[in-house]
């Protein structure tokens, strides 16, 4: 998993107590217990921490605005892919940050605002289309929540914005391509290639559209 080895670069694993900020089915608290035990998780819905539960058996059915651990705990906060689809993202950030001790570190992936493709779908004419929609991300707020309301995308500004006023500092952030599996396996020589061009974009300026925010903080004391 390439985003384990970029969470690896900035965060000691080995024997951390760790959260999974929206968990999903538990696949990353899968990985992370082969580092260490101590591995807490949950998630909004209840069929998917059932089955994150064989990764990790406390997993929890909750909020992202109402993380239900106490404050100062954590050496490591996790969130893949989540802060996008919460009723309060403002909210579900200052959760991250309280849960953490002084110290411990969040990583944050996160849809990037000017990456070509919305990858959630779009809404039209009441109606839910499912796949890949090119430039809505790039209209104006007005129009792109009309087309795809269920979810957001974040510019470099507004995804630290969120952090604004909170005890942390940035370590890194950057923007990343995705590993675009599906072509691999369909075109796996094409697939190879394209997957290598992009991510050797990713140190030139052109990270700029690239598919998340790679975002690492650490608390303060």
């Amino acid at each position: 998993v390439r985003r384990l080895s970029m969470v690896r670069r900035f965060v000691t694993l080995e024997n951390a107590l760790i959260l999974e900020d929206g968990c999903g089915t538990g696949t990353y608290a899968r990985h992370f217990r082969g580092f260490t035990k101590r591995v807490e998780a949950f998630d909004f819905e209840a069929e998917r921490v059932q089955e994150a539960q064989h990764a990790t058996p406390h997993a929890l059915v909750a909020a992202a605005e109402h993380v239900p651990y106490p404050a100062d705990r954590f050496d490591f906060v996790f969130s893949n892919e989540v802060i996008e689809h919460v009723q309060d993202d403002r909210t579900a950030a200052a959760e991250m940050v309280r849960v953490t001790r002084p110290g411990g570190r969040i990583i944050v992936f996160c849809p990037n605002r000017w990456y070509p493709f919305e990858t959630h779908g779009h809404y039209w004419r009441g109606t839910y289309h499912f796949g890949n929609t090119p430039l809505i991300n790039y209209l104006p707020d007005a129009f792109r929540n009309r087309l795809a309301p269920h979810v957001r995308a974040y510019t470099a500004q507004g995804l630290r914005a969120l952090f604004a006023g909170q005890p942390v500092r940035i370590v890194s952030h950057t923007r990343i391509f995705g590993g675009y599996d599906n072509i691999v396996v369909r075109r796996p020589r094409f697939g190879k290639v394209l997957r290598a061009i992009l991510y050797a974009l990713e140190a030139t300026p052109l990270r700029f559209f690239g598919l998340s925010h790679f975002l690492v903080l650490e608390k303060l004391p």
